[in-house]
């Protein structure tokens, strides 16, 4: 006869033998937090839509620093704010631009936490688009190209330990390797935002960085909502052309997306949890509609059980407090 099926009933009693059988398991060396550093001095600007989160001027910024260690974040993905923007978004590639700044302050004062230069161009551009423009208004993918690649060597020759091209140009991934193997730094890892989609999730990020579009909008070389195929096909170029790793951002809008990418590739997969979903739950929690912890436990634990290694987070601070790391 066969065994009759029993449900682990008794596994579930205790909080501590639930944890020592919990399928899914989020650790701190998995964790990035986002971090905005602004030209400027004697500045710690509050992100209204964003409670908690700040942009730093570069003097202001050591005191961060020793935060972020003390908590033992063992990683920072740092966005710029220049004091000006232009076309060729010159503030990005920059030698002693605010990023390559912030990363000589970094590895200066905290060697330990890892570096990720987010390497796009929306941010210096004085139009807010992740590129050169065309005489029609349009992003122009392949002399883009040529920029990315400036930066993504600017950005290492400061010290980044890992480049994130976030721009979603075409080849974008292979002229940025070819460049850094060019200058020397051929061991330094990519991080590809290899399905990065054209999400309604972005608005308060884009109020921290300062970075909307002055016209029109990024659907044009940002996914399709609607298309979860095409992330597999983006995924695949970009591991040809050199990626090291690769990140699916929104997060807990697109955990298919992150399931089916973690089912096809071996590389390291990671997931942003962006500026919208942190917003939606402060906002829920503000009006006494969530618990605050819980709730972050467990969104973020479901980007790490749709097989993500690495969770990019607003709420990386807040998860350190509350498990007692550092």
């Amino acid at each position: 006869m066969p065994f009759p099926v029993q449900r682990p009933r008794r596994l579930r009693r205790g909080e501590v033998l639930r944890s020592m059988v919990a399928e899914t398991r989020l650790t701190k060396e998995q964790l990035v937090l986002p971090l905005f550093i602004t030209a400027g001095r004697d500045l710690q600007q509050p992100i209204s839509s964003m409670p908690g989160h700040d942009r730093w001027s570069l003097d202001r910024l050591p005191a961060e620093i020793d935060a972020i260690a003390q908590l033992g974040l063992p990683a920072v993905l740092l966005f710029g704010l220049p004091a000006t923007k232009d076309t060729e978004a010159s503030g990005a590639w920059d030698e002693h631009g605010i990023v390559q700044e912030a990363t000589r302050l970094f590895k200066a004062r905290a060697p330990q936490i890892l570096v990720i230069a987010d390497t796009c161009l929306c941010e210096y551009t004085s139009h807010g688009h992740c590129g050169r423009l065309t005489a029609a208004g349009e992003v122009d993918n392949d002399a883009t190209l040529e920029l990315l690649a400036k930066t993504a060597v600017s950005q290492a020759a400061a010290g980044a330990d890992i480049i994130a091209p976030s721009d979603m140009m075409d080849g974008r991934v292979a002229a940025i390797r070819g460049a850094l193997d060019g200058a020397g730094f051929s061991q330094l890892p990519i991080m590809s935002y290899a399905a990065k989609y054209a999400s309604a999730f972005y608005g308060p990020f884009r109020e921290a960085a300062d970075s909307a579009p002055a016209f029109g909008d990024r659907r044009g070389y940002q996914m399709d909502p609607a298309n979860r195929r095409e992330a597999l096909r983006e995924v695949r170029l970009d591991i040809e052309e050199g990626a090291d790793i690769i990140l699916i951002k929104p997060g807990m809008p697109y955990l298919d997306v992150i399931r089916e990418v973690r089912d096809a590739i071996d590389l390291p997969l990671a997931a942003y949890q962006v500026s919208g979903e942190f917003a939606m739950i402060k906002a829920a929690v503000a009006n006494g509609w969530l618990d605050e912890r819980r709730t972050v436990i467990e969104s973020v634990t479901a980007l790490a059980r749709a097989g993500s290694d690495i969770v990019i987070t607003y709420f990386a601070k807040d998860l350190a407090r509350w498990w007692g790391w550092g």
